[in-house]
C-alpha cells in the first residue's frame, strides 16, 4: 500500500460543482443569440475565394436590411446577405444537428460501447492492477500518461482517437478519490497542448505552412521548444490540482493484487489492440465518423461476447451508456448553429477583414501579437484547425511579410491562437465531445481551465517574441 487520495475525498471535491453551475445549453444558446445580433450590428461582406482559400484584397461590403422587424421575420429576405431572424436561428439548430449527425452518432456509440465495458467490469479490475503497478503513486502515473497523450496529438494530430481513453482515465481519477475534472484534464490538457505546438501535426501544418510559402514541417525547433515548455506547465498544473484536492487528507488507498480474471484480461487486451488499430486506420484509411461509429459498435459487441453478457444485458448496457452522453448531441448542434448563423449573415469575412486591418503594417512585435489575438477571436467562430488556417493564412501571411514578420512566426501565431482558444471555447465540437464523454459541464471546465488559459496566452506572447528574434 502507498499514500494516495481517499475515495471519501470525492464527496468533498464534488460539492462546489453543484452550486451555481450554469447549464451548458444556456451558455451556447446565449452564444447563438449573440451571433444573431452580430448580423444586425456588423456589416455583411465577403472575399472572393479560390476554392476554400480567401483571395486577399477582394473584400466587398454587401447590402442588407437590418430593420429590427427582421428579428421576427418569417419570410426569406432577398439579396446576397440577410440579417438573421430568431426563427432562422431556431431553424439553424436542427440544421446543425443534421450537418453534424455523423459526429453526434459517433459520440452516442462511444457511450454505448463504454456502457458495455462498464457492465462487463473489466475497467474497474484493470484500474486496480494499474494502481498496483504504480503502488498508487498518482504523481508518477499522471505525468507518464500526459506525455504519452501529448505525443499522439503533437506528432500525428490525434484528437478524437482519445475519446476511447477518457472514460478510463476519469474512472481512474474517481477510483483514487479525485474529481472527474482531474481525469478529464489528464487527457485534454496534453491533447490541446500537443495541437498548440504541432511539432509534426499534419492536419495543421499541411494546410498552414504552404499558404505562407514555407516547407511543411519546417521551423520545428521552435515548436519543440513551445511543446516542452507548455507540457511542463501543463503537467505541473494538473499535479497542483491533485495536490490541492488532497491537501487536507492523508489516507492510504487499497488495491487488489490478485491476477486479472481471464475474461477481463481478454477484454482489456482487445481494448488495447482496438485503440492501436483505430490509430492506424484513422491515419491510413482516413476513417470518418460513419466508419468510426461502426467500429465502436463492433467493439461493444466483441466486449459483450467475451464478457459473457446476455443479449438483453448487452442492449440495456449499450442504451444506458448512450443516455449518459446524449446531451452532447444538443451541444454539438448548438455550437455548429453559431457558424451557420454567421454564414447566413455573411459577417465572418467582415470580422476577418477588420481584424486583419488592426494588424496593419506596424512594428513586427505588435503585428505578431495582433495576429495571435486575431486567431484567438476567429477561433470562436471557426474552431476547426485546418478550416481556420484556410480562411486566415492567405490574409495574415502577406500582412506579416509587410510588417517584417517571418512566415514561421505567422504560422506559430496561428497555431497558438487556435490551440489556446480550443482549450476553453464552448463552440468547439471537439471540446464538447471530450466534456460529454467525461460527463463534465462546460462551466465547471471553464472555471478549472481558465488560469491555464491565461498562462498559455502569456507564454504565447513570450514565444512570439523569441520567434521574431530567431527568424529575424
Amino acid at each position: 500500500m502507498s499514500e494516495a487520495i481517499s475515495p471519501a475525498q470525492q464527496n468533498v471535491t464534488e460539492q462546489p460543482k453543484k452550486k451555481g453551475n450554469l447549464n451548458p445549453v444556456i451558455i451556447l444558446l446565449s452564444v447563438v443569440l449573440v451571433a444573431v445580433l452580430m448580423t444586425y450590428f456588423f456589416d455583411s461582406g465577403q472575399f472572393e475565394r479560390d476554392g476554400k482559400l480567401i483571395i486577399p484584397g477582394t473584400y466587398q461590403v454587401l447590402e442588407k436590411n437590418v430593420s429590427p422587424l427582421n428579428l421576427i421575420g418569417i419570410y426569406p429576405q432577398e439579396g446576397e446577405a440577410k440579417a438573421v431572424s430568431l426563427l432562422d436561428a431556431l431553424v439553424s439548430i436542427p440544421q446543425a444537428i443534421t450537418k453534424q449527425a455523423g459526429m453526434i452518432f459517433m459520440v452516442l456509440f462511444i457511450g454505448g460501447m463504454f456502457g458495455v465495458l462498464d457492465k462487463v467490469g473489466a475497467i474497474e479490475t484493470g484500474l486496480e492492477r494499474a494502481l498496483s503497478a504504480t503502488r498508487g503513486n498518482v504523481y508518477l502515473l499522471v505525468p507518464i500518461l500526459m506525455v504519452v497523450f501529448s505525443m499522439g496529438s503533437t506528432f500525428m494530430g490525434m484528437a478524437k482517437e482519445f475519446l476511447l481513453v477518457i472514460p478510463m482515465v476519469v474512472a481512474m481519477a474517481t477510483r483514487l478519490g479525485l474529481s472527474k475534472i482531474i481525469g478529464l484534464a489528464i487527457v485534454t490538457i496534453p491533447v490541446k497542448v500537443g495541437y498548440l505546438a504541432s511539432i509534426t501535426n499534419p492536419y495543421a501544418l499541411s494546410v498552414a505552412q504552404p499558404l505562407v510559402d514555407v516547407p511543411i514541417f519546417s521551423g520545428m525547433g521552435m515548436r519543440i521548444f513551445v511543446y516542452v515548455v507548455l507540457m511542463t506547465i501543463g503537467v505541473a498544473y494538473v499535479l497542483h490540482s491533485i495536490r490541492k484536492e488532497a491537501r487536507t487528507t492523508e489516507i492510504v488507498a487499497q488495491w487488489d493484487n490478485k491476477p486479472l480474471p481471464v475474461r477481463h484480461t481478454l477484454v482489456l487486451t482487445i481494448l488495447g489492440l482496438g485503440i492501436a488499430f483505430l490509430v492506424y486506420a484513422s491515419q491510413t484509411w482516413k476513417w470518418k465518423y460513419n466508419e468510426l461509429s461502426a467500429y465502436y459498435i463492433s467493439l461493444g459487441v466483441i466486449f459483450a461476447i467475451i464478457g459473457g453478457l446476455s443479449t438483453n444485458d448487452t442492449i440495456n448496457a449499450f442504451i444506458n451508456g448512450m443516455k449518459k452522453v446524449l446531451i452532447a448531441g444538443v451541444l454539438i448542434g448548438l455550437a455548429t448553429s453559431v457558424a451557420i448563423v454567421l454564414a447566413q449573415g455573411k459577417v465572418l469575412d467582415t470580422i476577418i477583414y477588420h481584424l486583419a486591418g488592426v494588424i496593419g503594417e506596424g512594428q513586427p512585435t505588435l503585428a505578431a501579437y495582433g495576429m495571435f489575438f486575431s486567431q484567438l477571436l476567429i477561433d470562436v467562430a471557426i474552431p476547426s484547425t485546418s478550416g481556420q488556417a484556410a480562411v486566415t493564412m492567405p490574409i495574415l501571411g502577406p500582412l506579416g511579410q509587410l510588417s517584417g514578420v517571418d512566415p514561421h512566426t505567422t504560422v506559430l501565431a496561428f497555431l497558438m491562437g487556435n490551440g489556446a482558444t480550443n482549450i476553453i471555447t464552448p463552440t468547439s465540437s471537439g471540446l464538447l465531445i471530450f466534456l460529454a464523454t467525461a460527463q463534465v459541464g462546460w462551466g465547471q471546465w471553464a472555471r478549472y481551465i481558465f488560469p491555464f488559459f491565461l498562462i498559455t496566452i502569456a507564454c504565447a506572447l513570450v514565444f512570439l517574441s523569441i520567434s521574431l528574434q530567431v527568424y529575424a
